[in-house]
C-alpha cells in the first residue's frame, strides 16, 4: 500500500462514481478476479480527460474493456480509441462489453502483442494509457514517444508496484525481480527523457504522468 488506508478511504468517500453500466462492469470484474484500474486511477483519468479533451487515444492493455469504456464515456463522443490486448480469453469479453455499451464504433480493439503492434502504428495520439505487462513498459517506450503528439499525455499505471519499488532488489521475491528492475529502468527513462516532462504520483498503485514537449523538459521549465 502506498498511502494510509484511512486517507485512501476518505478520498474514496468523495468520489461521485460512474455510470450504472461502468459500475456493473467494475463489480463483475472484481467478482471474476479480473484486474482493472483502481478508483483513484479512474478519477485521475477523468480529470485528465476533462483537462486535455483528447480526440485520438491509445490504450495498451484492454482486459475486459473497463478502462477503454471509462475513457470513451468521459472523453466525449468525438474521441476515437485504439486499444491493444494479447490475452485471448479477454478479447471476446471486451468486444462484448463494447457492444453492450454501444461503443463498438468508437473503440477499435487490436488483437496481439503490443511489442508487435506498436511499431506498425502511425498515430499520432494525444493521450496514451499504459496498463499492460509491467516488465515490457521500458521496451515499448520509444514507440510510445514516437506516437505521442507534442503536448500529448502518456499515463502509465502500476509503476510503484505496491511500494515494492523502493525495496532492495534482493528483498523482492525472486519471481518479481525482473519487473522490479525493468520498472525502475522505465521510471528513470521517463524522468530523464529529453522529450518528456514526468511526475510520479502515489495514486492507486502508482502513476507516471508524462507530457511530451518540443524542447528539453528542463529548458521548458526554466
Amino acid at each position: 500500500m502506498i498511502i494510509d488506508e484511512r486517507l485512501r478511504t476518505y478520498i474514496h468517500s468523495l468520489d461521485k462514481g460512474n455510470t450504472p453500466f461502468l459500475e456493473e462492469l467494475e463489480n463483475q470484474a472484481h467478482q471474476d478476479g479480473v484486474p482493472i484500474i483502481r478508483a483513484e486511477m479512474q478519477t485521475l483519468i477523468k480529470t485528465l480527460l476533462a483537462l486535455k479533451r483528447p480526440e485520438r487515444i491509445l490504450e495498451v492493455g484492454t482486459a475486459v474493456g473497463f478502462s477503454a469504456l471509462l475513457i470513451s464515456e468521459y472523453a466525449g463522443p468525438d474521441a476515437r480509441i485504439v486499444t491493444i490486448e494479447n490475452f485471448e480469453k479477454r478479447i471476446p469479453e471486451a468486444r462484448g462489453n463494447f457492444k453492450k455499451a454501444g461503443r463498438e464504433g468508437q473503440i477499435t480493439l487490436l488483437e496481439g502483442d503490443a511489442g508487435d503492434i506498436l511499431p506498425s502504428l502511425s498515430g499520432p495520439y494525444d493521450f496514451i494509457f499504459m496498463d499492460a505487462a509491467k516488465g515490457q513498459y521500458i521496451n515499448w517506450l520509444a514507440d510510445l514517444v514516437r506516437l505521442l503528439l507534442p503536448g500529448g499525455i502518456l499515463l502509465s499505471d502500476n509503476v510503484l508496484q505496491e511500494g515494492d519499488l523502493t525495496e532492495s532488489h534482493f528483498l523482492v521475491e525472486r519471481r518479481n525481480r525482473t519487473i522490479h528492475k525493468r520498472m525502475r529502468e522505465y521510471l528513470f527513462a521517463l524522468t530523464h527523457h529529453e522529450q518528456l516532462c514526468t511526475v510520479i504520483l502515489p495514486v492507486g498503485d502508482g502513476a507516471a504522468l508524462s507530457v511530451k514537449v518540443e524542447n528539453r523538459c528542463q529548458e521548458t521549465i526554466s
